[in-house]
């Protein structure tokens, strides 16, 4: 057996936007993801993630991401499943976008989160990447629900998220790393997307879906 696909077929879901690939990241493109988290992504002080991972040894980084993809994988199920989706644009590895669901066969309800190395932020790639797994939720798995979070000073992430026409969902006070934030949550429905106007491409989806026993 020369191909992955019949054991995992999430690898074959490719999300397609104007200047955006999207794509579940495989063992191959670990080196590729750690060298671009390595360049930076966030100033020093200012950690947009709840677990503060960007701020390990450099020699810790890319281990710990490794560990992260692999766990994602193997806590795959129907039930509970994060896809990971690289982000390349112009064929470098610029980012991850990750969609996640917990029961989503009753509650049709998915989650968003991700991050941009430095050196392609404010291009408005971030929003683009938001569009594409929220289209594909939306109009191919039949999602009813997308929601998302941000720490209440994140105004990059809170400013996509508004410009998609996500709506506030109140606020809570988590702790992140050695911190405690003020994080607000937002939440969009089919109804409130701000649709772009460009069309979504996708290929494997149909065997992602039955994968994830998506119906």
């Amino acid at each position: 057996m020369t191909s992955m696909s019949p054991i995992w077929p999430l690898f074959d879901l490719r999300l397609a936007s104007p200047r955006l690939e999207l794509r579940p990241i495989t063992d191959e493109d670990i080196p590729a993801a750690v060298a671009a988290a390595r360049e930076g992504i966030h100033h020093a002080g200012k950690n947009p993630f709840s677990t503060p991972w960007t701020e390990l040894p450099h020699d810790e980084l890319g281990p710990n991401m490794a560990r992260w993809y692999w766990r994602c994988r193997t806590e795959c199920s129907p039930e509970n499943w994060t896809l990971l989706l690289g982000i390349w644009h112009g064929g470098q590895f610029v980012g991850c976008q990750d969609v996640g669901a917990k029961d989503f066969a009753a509650l049709r309800t998915v989650t968003t989160g991700s991050w941009l190395k430095q050196t392609v932020q404010g291009r408005g790639l971030g929003k683009e990447m938001r569009a594409a797994v929220v289209l594909w939720a939306f109009d191919w798995l039949g999602a009813e629900v997308a929601e998302s979070e941000a720490a209440a000073w994140n105004s990059a992430s809170l400013g996509v998220s508004r410009s998609l026409g996500y709506e506030l969902n109140g606020i809570s006070r988590k702790v992140w790393g050695k911190e405690v934030q003020t994080v607000q949550h937002v939440r969009l429905t089919p109804e409130t997307f701000n649709r772009p106007d460009w069309k979504l491409k996708v290929n494997g989806h149909e065997s992602a879906a039955k994968f994830l026993g998506v119906r």
